[in-house]
């Protein structure tokens, strides 16, 4: 399956999909030195994004959430790609400085399509493409 999506961070990413139905904050909900998903009132508790890709609604808190993605990059433990329904500056930003591709509001709502280990390509360029495979 392909879905369009708008691109915020270009690059290109494939891995295992994460899908939290929930809006995420990189300050406090993911430890950075793992990748591991630690608020347990997120619905993917326990889930590692490292490598992978990391699919939300939305996210919530801090600024400081933009330096914990470049964190992240630079200590390997980074999510290879970001779908969200709706970024905003703090995730853009981050994702941006980080090199992440980071595509948002794809044409069908994908927290519906995308299950936890599906595998996802995201192809962010001109235009952002989500592909796929089960």
């Amino acid at each position: 399956m392909r879905i369009r999506a708008r691109t915020i961070s270009r690059g290109r990413a494939e891995g295992v999909a994460v899908v939290s139905e929930k809006p995420v904050s990189f300050l406090g909900d993911v430890d950075p030195e793992t990748g591991d998903i630690v608020d347990r009132n997120s619905d993917v508790f326990g889930e590692n994004i490292s490598g992978k890709i990391f699919i939300f609604p939305e996210s919530r808190g801090s600024t400081v959430g933009t330096y914990v993605l470049l964190q992240m990059r630079k200590k390997g433990t980074a999510p290879a790609g970001i779908v969200m329904l709706e970024s905003e500056a703090i995730v853009a930003v981050g994702a941006i400085i980080s090199e992440i591709p980071l595509v948002d509001r794809p044409e069908i709502n994908v927290l519906d399509m995308v299950k936890n280990g599906d595998r996802v390509r995201i192809t962010a360029g001109r235009e952002g493409l989500i592909e796929i495979d089960r």
